[in-house]
């Protein structure tokens, strides 16, 4: 193998990559979650709204109607972003697997006992 078939460059900047799109999909789930907080916070004030609980009126029915359309949105596209991302790092996975396999890796024998 010479230098040029040398594969580990690339295994790096995959691995790279890799931990780049891990973050990634760890923001989406942060958001997803928030969203799903979203949505439960405008379902509660909606109720609260239309019960006529603490006094609350039409301007706090309409703004929690627009907090959980907005939780939904929010909802929707970040789980899109997320299966995405999780593809992404599949193909980015089976890549370096097979460029790992690519590599002739030779077995050291008699390798002196480090005693520590």
């Amino acid at each position: 193998m010479t230098e040029d078939d040398d594969p580990t460059d690339e295994i790096a900047d995959i691995e790279a990559r890799i931990e780049a799109l891990a973050e990634e999909a760890e923001r989406s789930r942060k958001f997803i979650l928030a969203s799903k907080a979203a949505i439960a916070g405008g379902v509660v004030l909606l109720l609260v709204a239309m019960l006529g609980l603490f006094g609350t009126g039409v301007t706090s029915a309409l703004g929690s109607i627009a907090l959980l359309l907005g939780g939904i949105v929010s909802l929707g596209s970040n789980v899109s972003t997320l299966r995405q991302t999780e593809a992404f790092i599949s193909t980015a996975e089976a890549r370096r697997s097979a460029l790992i396999g690519e590599i002739d890796l030779r077995v050291v024998r008699d390798a002196p006992v480090k005693l520590m």
